[in-house]
């Protein structure tokens, strides 16, 4: 992700330094085209984000989260039972 973003900057300073060069007396004109960039990396990005969330790899991982997690609870529950158990044999000091 990171790296993603590094790239993003990258492009990001490349496309103003081509706009300084195509316009060197309007920051209107290069503020605009970094807007307009940015607008369509943001679009850009939202998609792939969307399409990973939606990836069957992404939904196979959230069931097996799921279901593991089920898992977990109910061996800590079993636990937490057999300490109860213990507790209750222990001998008062």
């Amino acid at each position: 992700m990171k790296a993603s973003l590094l790239l993003a900057l990258v492009c990001t300073a490349v496309l103003a330094a081509g706009a300084r060069a195509d316009s060197p007396g309007e920051p209107e004109t290069l503020v605009r085209k970094v807007q307009e960039y940015a607008q369509k990396a943001t679009a850009v990005a939202k998609t792939a984000f969307s399409m990973v969330q939606e990836s069957e790899a992404a939904q196979q991982a959230r069931r097996w989260l799921a279901d593991n997690a089920d898992l977990a609870k109910q061996r800590l529950a079993g636990r937490k039972e057999q300490l109860v158990e213990l507790w209750k044999r222990m001998p008062a000091a």
